[in-house]
């Protein structure tokens, strides 16, 4: 069995630097690679190298040869993709592959059919795991009409390959009319952002929860769940809260998604961590299979802090060839766990984006509170990539616990320089419905920005 001694970090911000800290623990030497936009960042830092491999842009993360011939130069066993960019495109396992380098993640058969939601919800029907109402591939307009007639609106346009709601459309009775605008809209989306412009429908749910179920995997078979995390709280389909567990769900239901999610992923044998999504129906409490995210999740962290297991130490260890350190059983959940994501945004401008240098970074410290970020004081957020900025987790003995930590927290958070959507999150916080775990994927529409 090859030993892991060198790994090449294929990506930036947070997660780089967050990978980072797990390799120092574990003895493990990092090698980061770099755009020119991202020579001074916590994670170059924190790594043993830092390689500049490109400009500024997102193309410098996407290069996979001369990622691979970076990793081969200095030296390194394996590459951790992170999330985004190379993390689920499954040309960066093969390329290590043939490359005789280890890929920290799921084989790229697996990227390649969970990567494709069609195929993904194909073969969770296969297993038996409850799918939405609606349709294969959706090749013309025409074609449309057919499935509304035996599902009703209203109903969702989605990329058959894609994520983070590009291409995705819903679609009402009282917008019945415009559809074949939303569809062709949907479509040059879908083309543009994933090179594919597949569709396919599925009944949309107006009061749907987001829950999903992490899941980690070794090659040996084993497969364990670490619980669930609810990511309803949502701005155009992207996450903005989430915790760990769901609010204001029955034991049934908890113990039924964890089930359909460790079966899903023993179907395929699925390897390293990955998570499957699901949709709730708050009204029946019935769920549906949404898709699978084969990489770490921006959200693992709450699963960390009320589980104990560091993640990534075993998405190294899984990548190693060893068995998981630990079998079902072994999992204990201590409490409640709550992550918001802070974007460098100015939420009462329609959220838009704000550069800049930071010139006040004063961070809050006490028991439960955990920042993932890749600032400090004097760092200038760049205009080529996302605005992310940092994460802030906090545990509490319970959900009430958590919550009055998290505002305790972010109200200590000062950031001058930018403006940051630290504001518009202690609003959701503080809204009645999501004091009560009365969570949707519509929630912030009764908040005034």
């Amino acid at each position: 069995m090859k030993i892991i001694n060198k790994i090449l970090i294929a990506n930036r911000g947070e997660i780089a630097a967050r990978i980072i800290r797990t390799c120092r623990v574990m003895g493990i030497k990092t090698v980061l690679v770099v755009s020119e936009a991202d020579v001074d960042t916590l994670a170059t830092r924190l790594a043993d190298e830092t390689i500049i491999i490109g400009g500024p842009g997102v193309t410098t993360y996407l290069n996979i040869p001369v990622i691979i011939k970076t990793a081969k130069d200095t030296g390194a066993d394996a590459i951790h993709p992170g999330y985004g960019f190379l993390s689920e495109k499954p040309e960066l396992p093969q390329a290590c592959a043939d490359a005789g380098l280890i890929f920290i993640g799921p084989k790229a058969d697996h990227m390649i059919k969970l990567g494709n939601k069609l195929t993904a919800r194909a073969i969770a029907e296969e297993c038996g795991v409850p799918c939405l109402p609606g349709s294969q591939k959706i090749g013309t307009y025409d074609e449309i009409h057919k499935v509304v007639d035996e599902i009703g609106f209203p109903i969702m346009l989605k990329a058959a390959s894609g994520g983070g709601g590009r291409g995705m459309k819903i679609v009402t009775e009282a917008e019945k009319n415009n559809l074949k605008e939303i569809f062709d809209l949907a479509t040059a989306e879908s083309k543009s952002a994933f090179a594919d412009g597949t569709l396919y429908i599925e009944k949309y749910l107006p009061h749907a929860r987001h829950i999903e179920v992490q899941v980690i995997g070794d090659k040996y078979g084993n497969i364990v769940h670490l619980g669930e995390r609810d990511c309803s709280v949502q701005r155009r389909h992207q996450k903005m809260i989430e915790e760990s567990g769901a609010p204001n769900i029955s034991n049934k239901l908890r113990n039924d998604l964890h089930t359909s999610a460790v079966k899903l992923a023993n179907y395929i044998n699925y390897e390293n961590a990955g998570t499957v999504e699901f949709v709730v129906d708050q009204d029946t409490e019935k769920f549906y299979f949404l898709e699978v995210n084969t990489r770490i999740q921006v959200e693992h962290p709450v699963t960390e802090m009320i589980t104990g297991i560091d993640l990534v130490q075993e998405q190294i260890n899984v990548a190693n060839g060893e068995k998981l350190s630990f079998v079902q059983d072994d999992i204990k959940f201590t409490g409640h766990a709550i992550e918001c994501r802070i974007n460098a945004e100015v939420a009462e401008d329609n959220f838009r984006p704000t550069p800049g240098k930071i010139t006040r970074w004063d961070t809050p410290q006490g028991p439960g509170i955990r920042l993932d970020s890749h600032c400090f004081n004097e760092f200038v957020i760049s205009i080529y990539y996302d605005s992310l900025i940092g994460k802030l987790i906090v545990q509490g003995k319970d959900r009430q616990h958590a919550l009055k930590r998290m505002l305790a927290a972010l109200d200590e958070f000062t950031v001058q320089g930018i403006g940051t959507t630290i504001s518009f999150l202690q609003k959701i916080l503080k809204n009645q419905n999501f004091e009560l775990g009365k969570v949707n994927t519509r929630l912030l529409e009764e908040i005034r920005v």
